[in-house]
């Protein structure tokens, strides 16, 4: 028996043997104190038996799976897809003693064989796996024969076909779970909302009540901004001056940085411009062969580099602390993969800058690029490949609709992921925050309308109105024209300029009118369709707002910018349309996403994501399909009684409300009869 080990009724409740024991296990792995929720992370893996850990990387999660390993008889399996954190990993148990190794591809025939015959005999406390690893049926039979106390999958968001980084090797975990009923089970990610949540616990096979622990997203110490950028140039001078501020010059070793780019092209072009001005700078893509990007990247860990220039490839498994600023020379995919890539910098927990740059055509790149496999998302297309296609579109909205928001940015990031008791009333920091304090502005202020609601909504129909009469033949520019009363040959050749629509909000700017455009795309009025150069439509929702039958619901571009062009205080949108009725309790300063939750409307929302769960299991789909966050967080605030209210909610069309508006009526009245 290993001298920490301690019996199943030992463990199974808090006592003071057990709490001697968790003592004794965090020295022994080198740790003088537990960081902030690791100890209740343990505690709740052990009393439960289940747990979902979501922290930011380099939070401590895996000293939540390797102190219990210690506590428990038998070998822990660990499923990570990083091999070279495992290597990291196994090696630094070894250093302190611990009995460990890991199975991956890139060991030769006879080390793995040797390693299996270990496992077999009992010879480790923790093993750790790639999820390729586990449809070997020598492996699997080998566990089945030898004790398994605990199963720790890392990066558990990789089982999520909704989440930002999906791989189908990890929907093999959920059967060998279930050939290990009595195993403890943690999963741990850094970066999961509530509905990717529900599907991780879906997939593995746990039960639904299993503790969800959300903590140490706030970073405080990250300036995260967002700048509009129109041309090349801009956009290299925004690179150098965030640059400037978070490095001073090269060569005047004050850290490190990483530029994302979105292309490999883009990485390499950007690699040159950036060693030509004097920085120890490598380009990092996946065209790369394996040795080169292993030379890269031990290169930056040692402090070799200054600026590492890469596509999203580049980033898992890094532990540098001095990572002063993330650049991203485009929008990523997603407000996942944005808050896992920006989170790498101040991990040492000083200043550090987080810099997103938007430009004019990443609507469209990024629609091609989903679009690449051949799905396209305005055909009306079926089926699972389309529903995820449309999935990865929603997912990019919401980040466009974070960029373009007026409040923090850290709260809004941590609403998202359901990170509501770190919130920070405001960072202070953001770009979004900094623009407040500097004109003397609060949040109510802000909300504050320069024009009447009826205002807001004509202009908004108005321009509506242009993308109907271009539907389906034209882009967002054509529209734009329209509006303005521009001269466009497309619009002469098809009589456009001859329509009432031509020039009826010809006193806004053609980057203004552009912007709001956007913004009715993030919406879900407006959608596009079409490879680099989409068409513009309009959706069913987007036709009932233009004929009044739907409320307008939208914060207006400022007139000047709605982001801020260059380094310095954020603009946000400065304008708000709320439905007649509302009150201010439930104004948004950027959408449903951002608006706090009281104590009530917490509790509904809770209720239901449970009822989400369920539906899902029922229905076999992913808890997505039912309804996404932001429309449970809609109807937690709107409390609707009718099922057609229910259609105020995002993405709540008529169809979900038939099917599923009495249930979700039935859990609002149920919570309300037990809170009444």
């Amino acid at each position: 028996m290993h001298p920490l080990e301690l019996d199943d009724d030992r463990l199974d409740r808090p006592c003071a043997e057990r709490d001697t024991a968790l003592e004794a296990a965090l020295a022994r792995l080198g740790h003088a104190a537990f960081r902030p929720g690791q100890r209740e992370a343990i505690e709740s893996l052990l009393d439960a038996r289940r747990a979902l850990l979501v922290a930011p990387t380099g939070g401590g999660k895996s000293l939540c799976y390797q102190l219990p390993s210690l506590l428990l008889r038998g070998t822990t399996v660990v499923v990570s897809p990083l091999i070279a954190l495992m290597r990291d990993q196994v090696d630094a148990l070894e250093r302190l003693g611990v009995e460990a190794t890991f199975l991956a591809s890139t060991l030769e025939p006879q080390e793995m064989a040797e390693r299996l015959d270990g496992l077999e005999a009992g010879r480790w406390k923790l093993v750790y796996v790639a999820p390729e690893r586990l449809v070997f049926p020598r492996f699997r039979d080998i566990l089945r024969r030898i004790d398994c106390p605990l199963f720790a999958i890392d990066e558990a968001h990789c089982i999520s076909e909704w989440g930002h980084d999906f791989r189908p090797e990890y929907l093999e975990i959920g059967r060998v779970l279930a050939e290990h009923p009595d195993a403890r089970v943690l999963a741990c990610t850094a970066t999961a909302t509530p509905y990717v949540r529900d599907e991780i616990i879906a997939r593995l096979g746990l039960p639904a009540d299993t503790p969800q622990l959300v903590r140490g997203f706030a970073r405080p110490n990250l300036a995260l901004r967002v700048a509009e950028v129109e041309r090349a140039s801009e956009r290299r001078r925004a690179v150098d001056e965030t640059l400037a501020e978070a490095l001073g010059a090269p060569g005047a070793g004050r850290g490190c940085a990483i530029v994302y780019g979105p292309t490999r092209k883009s990485t390499e072009a950007e690699r040159d411009r950036l060693v030509g001005r004097g920085w120890r700078c490598e380009s990092y893509h996946a065209g790369l062969t394996a040795e080169r990007r292993e030379e890269v990247h031990a290169a930056f860990a040692s402090g070799e580099l200054e600026v590492v220039v890469a596509t999203n490839a580049f980033g898992m498994g890094i532990d540098r602390a001095d990572v002063r600023a993330v650049i991203h020379l485009a929008p990523p995919g997603s407000i996942e993969a944005y808050y896992q890539e920006v989170g790498r910098a101040g991990r040492d927990g000083r200043d550090a800058i987080g810099q997103m740059l938007v430009g004019p055509g990443d609507l469209a790149r990024r629609r091609a690029l989903i679009e690449a496999d051949g799905i396209q998302l305005g055909g009306g297309s079926e089926g699972p490949a389309a529903e995820a296609a449309r999935h990865r579109w929603a997912l990019f909205l919401e980040l466009m609709r974070f960029a373009e928001g007026g409040s923090c940015r850290h709260d809004t990031v941590l609403r998202y992921f359901g990170d509501e008791e770190e919130t920070l009333a405001g960072c202070g920091r953001c770009d979004v925050c900094e623009e407040l304090a500097a004109s003397g502005r609060d949040g109510a202020r802000e909300l504050a309308n320069d024009e009447s609601a009826e205002d807001v909504t004509l202009i908004v129909r108005k321009a509506l109105s242009g993308v109907a009469r271009i539907h389906g033949r034209y882009g967002l520019g054509a529209a734009v024209a329209l509006l303005r009363g521009q001269d466009d040959a497309r619009l002469r050749g098809t009589g456009l300029d001859r329509t009432t629509t031509w020039g009826v909000l010809s006193e806004r700017t053609e980057v203004w009118l552009t912007r709001l455009l956007r913004r009715c795309v993030t919406a879900g009025w407006v959608d596009l369709e079409g490879g680099d150069r989409p068409i513009a439509m309009l959706t069913e929702t987007g036709v009932a707002v233009m004929r009044g039958e739907r409320p307008v619901r939208l914060l207006l571009p400022r007139e000047k910018n709605a982001l801020p062009r260059a380094r310095g205080a954020a603009s946000g949108p400065s304008y708000l349309v709320r439905r007649a009725g509302e009150s201010v309790a439930t104004r948004r300063s950027a959408g449903a996403d951002e608006t706090p939750l009281d104590a009530g409307a917490l509790a509904r929302f809770e209720a239901l994501r449970a009822w989400r769960l369920e539906a899902a299991r029922e229905g076999a789909v992913p808890p997505y399909v039912v309804a996404s966050d932001r429309a449970l967080r809609e109807i937690a605030l709107i409390q609707p009684t009718r099922v057609e209210d229910l259609t105020l909610a995002h993405g709540i069309g008529e169809g979900k409300a038939a099917r599923y508006g009495e249930e979700i009526l039935r859990v609002l009245r149920e919570l309300d009869g037990a809170t009444g």
